[in-house]
């Protein structure tokens, strides 16, 4: 599912979100990559406020694509023209605006699917002037934040959105030191299986604690095809075989990755050789 603000569906066909850059930050790298089985409503979207301030959302939508697309398209419209309006004023606390903004996100999803639809989210706040996260995970997949300590799994401290409209959610809050990457998975890398096993959080947990990263696109590209090649490992009945006609079995759910490098010297100019 691609990111961007939606427009009206035409004749026949449902509303959906419209892609958009990924913004460009001072002293951070974004990256998103996305393997589709077409069968999912995952969904990511970001925004820059305040000046200095990444916000974003990073969902999985449940039921078949072509209905999440429309939930997706409310909870985009209401992330981007909320998510504008909460940070106008430079001395918000961001902790408080996005325990604002997910009610209200929770409230519209409800609405557009007219009912309940189990919406697992990751909503946050990055302040690169300061270096600091606010966070809220309603329910979803941990995220996953390495630094120098270690990694930190970031795990849902919430009910999933769109289970009731008056569930609210506490945020959290922690540092992005110098090198750290922060890595947001869909339930479906989590849950790509072998021989009976799913890949796991831990997999993922592994790949981010012992790669060595130089961009945040190759850290996204890894995990997928980490999770890939996982899944096509030989069972106990033998190889992997690929079977027409069964394709979204073989797939599974769709995969995606978001990941947040802060690299600082990356984005430093070189010197020029003497």
């Amino acid at each position: 599912m691609k990111l961007g603000f939606s427009t009206p569906a035409g004749p026949g066909e449902s509303r959906k979100p419209l892609s958009s850059p990924l913004p460009q930050m001072a002293t951070a790298q974004l990256a998103a990559q996305y393997s589709a089985a077409r069968v999912g409503g995952d969904f990511y979207d970001f925004l820059q406020v305040g000046g200095s301030k990444l916000l974003f959302i990073f969902m999985d939508i449940a039921g078949r694509q072509e209905s999440a697309l429309a939930v997706a398209a409310s909870a985009q419209e209401t992330f981007r023209e909320r998510g504008k309006a909460l940070f106008v004023d430079p001395n918000v606390e961001d902790g408080d605006a996005i325990t604002h903004l997910i009610l209200e996100i929770n409230r519209q999803i409800i609405a557009a699917a007219e009912g309940v639809r189990s919406s697992p989210a990751i909503l946050g706040c990055f302040d690169e002037s300061i270096n600091t996260l606010s966070y809220i995970n309603a329910g979803h997949t941990p995220a996953l934040l390495h630094d120098a300590q270690g990694t930190l799994a970031l795990e849902a401290n919430g009910l999933p959105l769109g289970l009731f409209t008056h569930a609210t959610h506490d945020s959290q809050f922690c540092a992005i030191e110098d090198g750290a990457a922060l890595v947001m998975v869909s339930r479906g890398v989590i849950e790509v299986k072998a021989g009976g096993q799913e890949f796991g959080i831990e997999r993922v947990k592994e790949i981010v604690s012992n790669g060595t990263f130089d961009t945040a696109e190759q850290l996204c590209q890894t995990v997928l095809e980490t999770a890939e090649q996982y899944r096509r490992k030989p069972s106990h009945f033998g190889p992997y075989l690929t079977i027409p006609g069964f394709a979204a079995a073989e797939a599974g759910n769709d995969m995606t990755v978001v990941a947040l490098l802060r690299r600082p010297a990356l984005f430093e100019p070189k010197a020029k050789a003497s």
